[in-house]
């Protein structure tokens, strides 16, 4: 788990600033990022092991965001994981469609849930997949 780094895609920054938080107490190094594109351009220049990903930013939506990252060769295989208030069933069933490995709702779960979602599917990333 040391020197994993998580990138942190929300422009809520309070938000980003309490799981940004919780992470670097766990050991993790955090990347952050506010907007979509810059996100899709931190995760090819710093590989992040994992992306924690809003639904609503400011500039494309987080489910566009998964899908470049998911189409994208050099990103393609790092774990993200869809946090956000929208709880429509369409953009749920998009996103895992699209590769997401987890949805969860802001408003129905605490940051430590958060933090151990990410800590169970890193270990789950890490045991290597029989092929």
């Amino acid at each position: 788990m040391l020197d994993m780094k998580i990138l942190v895609v929300d422009d809520d920054e309070s938000l980003s600033s309490v799981v940004t938080t919780a992470l670097e107490k766990e050991g993790f190094i955090t990347l952050s990022s506010k907007t979509g594109r810059d996100a899709l351009n931190k995760a090819k220049s710093d590989k992040p092991d994992f992306i924690l990903l809003d639904q609503v930013l400011p500039d494309i939506s987080g489910n566009e965001v998964l899908k470049e990252l998911k189409a994208t060769e050099e990103t393609k295989n790092i774990p993200v994981m869809m946090v956000t208030n929208f709880s429509q069933e369409e953009f749920v069933n998009q996103a895992i469609n699209d590769g997401a490995i987890d949805y969860v709702f802001k408003y129905k779960v605490e940051i430590q849930d958060i933090v151990n979602k990410i800590k169970s599917a890193l270990k789950k990333s890490d045991s290597p997949s029989p092929e």
